[in-house]
């Protein structure tokens, strides 16, 4: 059985979120010694390196619980899964079309100054002034 702290070295998640996923149901509450101290088994430290995983990847709270629901009926079909994959994939794709935006924008604004005026007639200031200016939708 394991301390909180110790599930925490083992699976890289701070304790306060380890708290946080039980107070959320991600995790079930655990068995605890009379001194009123958690103890966790290797189900749960299986379980939290999922949800970690997982939460690397991006995935909400609720996505996260409705993996769990799966992975706990194993003869379900795994449609949802590959759903929940798949919304995850196209959102961190328009992420990445938002952030190359963002980026050609602000490469265009510091390759616009170069740095030698004054704070009055500088090109970065006026572009930040002026939305309208942008050549890039973002938000």
């Amino acid at each position: 059985m394991l301390s909180i702290g110790d599930l925490s070295r083992r699976t890289g998640v701070k304790v306060p979120t380890i708290r946080y996923y039980e107070q959320s149901g991600l995790l079930e509450a655990t068995a605890r010694t009379d001194g009123n101290q958690r103890r966790y088994g290797e189900a749960e430290a299986e379980k939290l390196g999922f949800i970690r995983h997982a939460r690397d990847l991006g995935f909400s709270l609720d996505a996260i619980r409705a993996l769990i629901e799966l992975q706990d009926h194993p003869d379900r079909s795994c449609a949802e899964a590959n759903a929940l994959a798949r919304d995850q994939l196209a959102e961190v794709t328009e992420r990445i079309r938002r952030l190359q935006a963002l980026e050609r924008e602000l490469q265009r604004i510091a390759e616009g100054c170069d740095g030698d005026g004054t704070a009055g007639s500088c090109y970065v200031l006026r572009s930040l002034a002026d939305h309208g200016a942008c050549e890039t939708e973002h938000s």
